[in-house]
């Protein structure tokens, strides 16, 4: 159960990562004794060493690794001797006290290095941690705070703006201890060598610790107003992308330009505003640094000079301030970092404020009741969307399991109710109940298992179809999951439980089908077939599946049964006289129906990185063709080809029809092809650069589709005589770089109905596809393929939203994701009316063996017909009917 966030920055900090910071600063801590030890050392590399200080007495030796502590004077002077160390001479002295400064600088490095990393993998964990932690609480949004914020907006917060808070969280507590413990050490080593030196850097840390961080407040206050500027900029582009096509309709774009402009602008004086005070406030901070030297340079001098301070103090000063700026500096740099961060860790807590979230449920376990009996409501209010009062509906009563429909004349409260009893507009008073169940009070994971509502606009995501049908199944991982794998998801999880992330995976397994009542994945894919054919889509899930690649191979059976297919079609093609409509894949002839590229490699190379334009650009494909004597004829033949192209589309508007049909270039690649034309040698030869282009602009010409003229019978005959070079240059390690098209086996790379075919359909005969394609649905048939072939139409991609489907097509995937959850309630608002046949269509799919779950529709006087109940939602006061439809006609 996901709480809302701490509404201060630091209370989040020490809520979660408490422990980790206390064992970092230890460390800190522990590290102190060899950085003073590291700025006293040069003291006695100079007096005792150097100046011969430890031997002014005739000495021959002095002690080396003795450890004593000289008091200042201020402190009651004197020495205390801890260890008296080893008996050296001068030059073992010398190298003794340079080498044991050499392995302090290791070790204070070492402690750094240690530090930093610990704080990095600290802040990396609390990153990701914040960021799930919002994406949890997004999902809890309500819908007033779905209308108020954007898309755009959220997605930023989550993905951009957290970054530096989740930096910062690894400095925050470690930072000030490690930097701050370092100042203090260095300033009161100072001390102890001379009290007036020491108070000189006293009194500068205390200028910039004090003066530095005041001045920067306003540079605060202007990075929260560019803050929030540059979410409301991110959310306006997110909101002309997704209006796109009416900005393209309305011939908007200059007003939407000028617009976009003067918010950068505005982003740009932000921007310049907070330079000019940032780097004044850096000027003044760097000049009461270099400050501070000449005091020392001034005072101490003078000190030496009436033998008050030894040369060894004053070099040790001078080198313990020159590693006291750093850490200050550094430490105001955290200190303007910390304030910062908590104006962008309250502006995200802000947005994700209590009063914006559902309240939190906990995770269901059980599986949940069914809702049995009457759906009734008692003194039921709901939010009117106009901000007003809440509007209270007439009581009404509902057998379950019913047919019917919901209507209000005039206005949109049977929609708001369907909304109501799927939970996702709360009532605002009254009671809504199944039975005894009140469904006000029931888990919202527990009524979405229950309650499936389809609304007027499908939500479709990027994937497959298969992935948005199975999308309202994941309910849970299966238990044991996650222990029976080994290796990587040890560390996975262990790094899941520290950071409060789940531990389960989007690859574990997800679907119980025995909950379902499904034996297995089979039963539960022919479930989806058989729905979806019921709702209209046997056809689109066919045709989805013969352009998909074949799932199987020739020694399955139904491998088998498909290249009996094969050789049926071939037989049954030649005796009915329609030989001509399928050119097939033949080893010594061009197939004009196939690009330049597919007669070449006669086909379909494993490696992805061999198709498409970056064939053109292989080493291996380009010296295979410069062996067949090719390469630079396809190369010129591109020039040819782009200077027909730049004809053809001179005067052309982007959205012509025809740069569809010479699908070969973009639009917006025709500048570059007008100057890589016009820079073309006046003896013809190509740059490679331009090689490589023009011989990417050939590979995927087909002739009957170009109608360019350019493949005379004898270039035919050199690409066909050329194959041999190009499938041995591309063999891959194992031998099988390309999966050629062989009569006797599938290819896996390949269509399913270029399998079936093994060829391609001649286009330029008038009717040929369509009648090719029934006599290959009559032989897909009569080999059982069809399911298969169905089946796999459900790996198609819907696209974006799923702009790849038509309307009829959205809403027939909406309710059969729905329905595959054997739903207790089917709420449908509008989704059936894009259905061949409506809301009709979708009663009679449920009729077969879904009794037992109830529809109840949102529906208009024509649509409410095909319900045997009708239900009239109204005001309190109002006249309602609840009474049989009656039918049309």
């Amino acid at each position: 159960m996901m709480r809302a966030l701490e509404p201060k920055l630091f209370g989040y900090i020490w809520r979660y990562s408490r422990r980790d910071q206390l064992a970092i600063c230890i460390v800190v801590l522990a590290s102190l004794p060899f950085y003073f030890a590291s700025l006293d050392l040069p003291r006695r590399i100079v007096n005792d060493a150097i100046t011969g200080k430890a031997f002014e007495r005739g000495n021959a030796t002095a002690p080396f690794l003795g450890l004593t502590v000289h008091w200042p004077g201020w402190l009651g002077g004197g020495e205390s001797r801890i260890f008296s160390g080893f008996e050296v001479g001068r030059t073992e002295l010398l190298l003794g006290l340079s080498g044991l400064f050499l392995a302090l600088v290791l070790i204070n490095g070492a402690f750094k290095f240690w530090i930093n990393l610990q704080k990095g993998v600290l802040g990396e964990r609390m990153l990701r941690r914040l960021r799930f932690q919002l994406f949890s609480l997004m999902l809890r949004f309500t819908p007033e705070t779905q209308g108020e914020v954007k898309a755009s907006e959220t997605a930023t917060i989550i993905r951009d703006e957290v970054e530096p808070i989740g930096s910062f969280i690894g400095d925050a507590i470690v930072v000030p201890v490690f930097l701050g413990t370092q100042a203090a050490t260095a300033l009161a080593f100072i001390l102890m060598q001379n009290v007036w030196l020491g108070l000189v850097a006293g009194g500068m840390v205390g200028v910039q610790m004090v003066v530095i961080p005041r001045l920067r407040r306003e540079i605060i206050r202007l990075s929260r107003r560019r803050q929030l500027a540059s979410r409301t900029f991110a959310g306006r582009v997110g909101e002309v992308l997704e209006g796109l096509e009416t900005v393209t309709a309305n011939a908007a774009g200059r007003w939407e330009r000028a617009e976009i402009g003067g918010r950068l602008h505005g982003l740009y004086d932000l921007r310049l505003r907070i330079y000019r005070r940032k780097f004044a406030v850096k000027y003044l901070n760097n000049l009461l640094a270099q400050v501070t030297p000449f005091l020392f340079y001034a005072i101490g001098g003078l000190f030496a000079l009436k033998g008050q301070l030894d040369i060894g103090q004053l070099v040790a000063v001078l080198a313990a301030y020159r590693d006291l700026p750093p850490p200050l500096k550094e430490l105001i740099d955290w200190d303007q970092q910390r304030l910062d961060v908590e104006v962008k860790y309250e502006t995200v807590a802000a947005h994700f404020a209590p009063h914006r979230l559902r309240p939190a449920e906990p995770s269901l376990e059980a599986e949940p009741p069914h809702l049995v009996g009457p759906l009734t409501t008692e003194g039921l209010s709901l939010r009117d969307p106009q901000g007003g009062r809440g509007i209270e509906i007439a009581d009404l009563s509902l057998d379950l399991p019913a047919r019917a429909a919901l209507v209000s004349p005039g206005s949109g409260l049977a929609r708001q109710l369907a909304q109501a009893i799927a939970g996702l507009v709360p009532p605002q008073a009254g009671a809504l109940r199944a039975g005894s169940q009140d469904l006000m009070a029931l888990p919202a994971e527990a009524r979405a298992r229950r309650i499936a509502y389809c609304g007027p606009v499908p939500v479709l995501f990027p994937g497959s179809l298969r992935d948005n049908l199975l999308y309202g199944l994941r309910w849970r991982a299966k238990a044991g999951a996650l222990q029976r794998q080994l290796g990587r998801r040890d560390r996975y999880l262990a790094e899941a439980l520290r950071t409060g992330n789940p531990v389960e995976t989007a690859d574990d397994p997800w679907i119980d089908c025995t909950a379902l009542g499904l034996p297995d994945a089979d039963a539960l894919d022919a479930r989806m077939l058989d729905l979806l054919g019921r709702l209209g889509m046997e056809d689109d899930l066919y045709r989805f599946g013969l352009q998909a690649l074949s799932s199987v191979t020739h020694d399955t059976p139904a491998g088998m049964r498909m290249i009996q297919a094969r050789d049926y079609l071939r037989r049954h093609f030649a005796e009915a006289g329609m030989a001509g409509l399928v050119i097939p894949f033949a080893q010594g002839s061009y197939n004009p129906q196939a690009t330049v590229a597919e007669n070449l490699l006669f086909g379909v190379p494993r490696d992805p990185r061999l198709k498409g334009p970056a064939l053109a650009t292989d080493p291996r494909f380009r010296a295979a063709l410069a062996r067949a004597g090719l390469l630079d004829d396809l190369a010129a033949m591109g020039v040819r080809l782009a200077r027909g192209l730049i004809e053809i589309f001179r005067d052309l508007p982007p959205g012509h029809p025809l740069f569809r049909r010479f699908s070969l270039i973009d639009p917006d690649e025709l500048p570059d092809l007008t100057q890589r034309l016009a820079g073309i040698r006046g003896d013809g030869r190509l740059s490679q650069p331009d090689n490589e282009t023009f011989l990417a602009l050939t590979l995927p010409y087909i002739e009957p589709r170009q109608r360019l003229g350019l493949l005379t019978p004898a270039m035919r005959s050199r690409i066909v005589g050329a194959r041999f070079f190009v499938q041995q240059a591309l063999q891959g390690p194992d031998g099988h770089g390309i999966e050629p098209y062989d009569p006797a086996r599938i290819n896996p790379l390949a269509s399913v109905l270029d399998n079936l075919l093994f060829g391609r359909i001649d286009v330029a005969r008038m009717h040929g596809e369509v009648e090719i394609q029934s006599q290959v649905r009559a032989a897909v048939r009569a080999f059982d393929l069809e399911a298969g072939i169905r089946r796999r139409g459900l790996e198609f991609e819907v696209g974006n939203r799923g702009r790849h489907l038509s309307a009829r097509q959205q809403a027939a995937v909406d309710l059969v994701r729905a329905l595959l959850r054997r739903p207790d309630i089917l709420l449908v608002d509008g989704t059936a009316a894009a259905l061949e046949g409506g809301l009709g269509r979708l009663v009679a799919a449920l009729d077969p063996d879904m009794a037992e779950t109830s529809l109840i529709a949102v529906a208009g006087p024509g649509e409410a017909a095909c319900l045997p109940e009708q239900v009239t939602v109204a005001r309190a006061g109002e006249t309602r009917t609840m009474e049989p439809a009656v039918a049309s006609g």
